[in-house]
């Protein structure tokens, strides 16, 4: 299947009849496109074009491609865009785009949604303390593309009307039009966020000219950053407008196809920007709104001082999803662990920020603060502690949540069960039956039945021609271990251990490595005298008896599918690092267990 093809357009301006002639001649001369995405003004910005502008609106005349566009400000915008709003059509929760006549679609706020099978970000509007109810955007709004940076998965196109802060390579492009300096008409928030998101294509208007930077590689992220700057429809200056584009969809390339690194690519532009915590970030949030104040229910007001100069009661978002943020203590917002705590048990961000949430009940996350945290399961969970732990959690073996077709084999203190999600056929959790939040720091009793169900594994993935990684990820919030063994081809064993300190280099640690004389179990007896309860930890047993070893810091970003994501770069399998992608049914997984069962049947140190 032939890869989308999208037109890009900068700033519109209202002169529809001169974009869309110019859209149906390239259309016929090398289409057909999928979808025209503007970006910059898309709205007249005088009374005299907003009869041809309406032409279009009102259907007297025709939009021959499917236009979405960002830019939400200029004449006759409000009218337009607030008669949308209220369209019965155009109710809810719809980050794909509001419809405003045919084929023709306003991204509003910020969101992600997944055009041709490209996955597509916006924000729309400009940067503005107005509080305009069009053509600017809200916190709210760059909060959401934080959350949606956090999600696995590499975005392919990131639209916004204004440049980023530092963009231009002056150095390496010394003709770019002498208005096109920094930081005239950039946003310093655009530029904090795509390094966030870090998207395949960064597509921006309004400084009307049309610039295509060089490729630039992203700290932490194997693919490179394309950053398009597009002129406006009928410049004097003949600065062009339209471009085409037909990028393959990343969730459909392989590890090396993403990796790919053009001979012009240069470092970030934002290396340096990322590091400098701007002042202004404080002042263009205004931290006293008597309308948000007012609905303020978590108290921080006791803690706020410990983390220096936090922007009111704003809680920061990296921190409060992840447990740290890159700014450290020149984050303008407030790093609260106790509001990181409840979110970990499924409290609605907007409503630890703000103490409401305008998605109502279209909202998936909790809006009362929580007692307790569950298990890292992915279902975030309330209850008392205690009694009610092995009931709620998905992986104690009492629990009447537990998913019990995709178990295979059950001993005394363990069991074994097909990964939910898994990444290969065979890919096995090894879970302990009782409610332990690891595996390390179990008696030696439940060692001896570890090591029994691991060789077994190992005999048994031998006969299918494989070798088999384990690995576990133990946070110090943990509350029911899982032990995982993934299988791998033996023609890949030799550089496993290389592609696990590869991934770690670029996260900026290094694995404690260590091997043991053709006894696997001493392997696990040397982690269990590095282990510390008190701190995060992960660790890989390889092939060939060597294990791998890394104590996280309480501030160190460390992804929680890391060992997955490790291994499906391995196994050139990028698109199936998220479990989440590789979901079937109840009636496929209970098939598969129960084929499992017959190829393990004389392996099964339990039968």
């Amino acid at each position: 299947m032939s890869p989308p093809r999208i037109l890009l357009c900068g700033d519109v301006l209202g002169r529809l009849n001169q974009l869309y002639k110019r859209v149906v001649s390239v259309n016929k001369s090398a289409g057909p496109f999928d979808a025209l995405l503007c970006v910059g003004q898309f709205f007249p910005d005088s009374t005299e074009q907003l009869d041809e502008f309406m032409d279009y609106v009102e259907g007297r005349s025709v939009i021959p491609l499917s236009t979405y566009f960002i830019g939400d400000y200029g004449v006759g915008a409000a009218k337009v865009l607030l008669a949308s709003s209220r369209d019965s059509g155009n109710q809810g929760f719809k980050m794909d785009g509001l419809k405003i006549c045919a084929n023709l679609h306003w991204l509003k706020g910020s969101g992600k949604f997944t055009l041709q099978g490209l996955s597509l970000t916006y924000l729309s509007g400009r940067r503005s303390s107005d509080g305009l109810q069009f053509g600017t955007y809200t916190q709210d709004d760059v909060d959401v593309l934080r959350a949606i940076a956090e999600e696995p998965g590499v975005i392919d196109l990131f639209l916004t009307n204004e440049w980023p802060t530092g963009v231009t390579n002056r150095a390496a492009t010394p003709d770019i039009p002498p208005g096109v300096s920094d930081p005239f008409g950039s946003d310093s928030t655009v530029s904090e966020l795509v390094v966030e998101i870090k998207p395949r294509y960064h597509i921006a208007g309004t400084k009307g000219v049309f610039y295509a930077r060089e490729p630039y590689s992203n700290v932490d992220a194997v693919h490179v950053t394309r950053f398009l700057g597009l002129g406006s429809v009928g410049n004097k200056e003949k600065q062009k407008f339209i471009h085409a584009i037909s990028p393959i969809p990343s969730s459909t390339m392989s590890a090396a196809e993403i990796s790919m690194k053009p001979p012009n690519t240069t470092l970030s532009p934002y290396t340096l920007t990322e590091r400098k915590a701007e002042a202004s970030d404080s002042a263009k949030r205004s931290s006293n709104s008597v309308s948000e104040s007012q609905y303020w229910r978590y108290d921080v007001s006791q803690k706020r001082q410990k983390y220096g100069t936090a922007d009111g009661n704003k809680l920061c978002f990296k921190f409060t999803s992840s447990g740290s943020c890159p700014r450290g203590e020149k984050c303008n917002f407030h790093h609260d662990m106790d509001a990181r705590e409840q979110s970990q048990r499924g409290v609605c961000f907007d409503f630890l920020n703000k103490g409401k949430c305008e998605r109502g009940p279209d909202c998936s996350f909790k809006h009362s603060l929580q007692n307790e945290v569950d298990s890292q399961s992915g279902k975030r969970r309330s209850g008392n502690a205690g009694t009610n732990r092995s009931k709620e959690c998905w992986f104690c073996l009492s629990s009447p949540n537990i998913e019990s077709h995709l178990i295979v084999s059950v001993g005394e203190s363990f069991y074994c069960a097909l990964a939910k999600g898994h990444l290969v056929p065979d890919h096995i959790l090894i879970v302990p039956v009782e409610h332990f939040p690891n595996t390390l720091s179990l008696g030696p009793e439940f060692e001896t039945e570890i090591n029994r169900l691991q060789n077994c594994l190992r005999k048994y993935f031998k006969s299918q021609g494989k070798e088999v990684v384990f690995f576990e990820w133990v946070s110090k919030r943990s509350t029911h271990a899982n032990l995982q063994a993934v299988p791998i081809p033996t023609s890949r064993s030799h550089v496993v251990q290389n592609i696990f300190d590869m991934a770690a280099e670029k996260l900026g640690f290094k694995f404690v490595a260590s091997k043991s004389a053709d006894a696997p179990g001493e392997g696990r007896k040397s982690l269990r005298t590095q282990f510390d309860s008190n701190r995060s930890f992960f660790y890989a047993e390889l092939p060939e008896c060597v294990t791998l070893s890394h104590v996280i810091e309480e501030t160190e970003i460390f992804p929680a599918q890391f060992g997955r994501e490790v291994l499906a770069g391995l196994l050139n399998m990028a698109d199936k690092a998220d479990w989440r992608n590789c979901t079937h049914s109840k009636e496929e997984e209970t098939k598969m267990a129960e084929e499992f069962k017959i190829r393990f049947e004389n392996f099964d140190p339990n039968k």
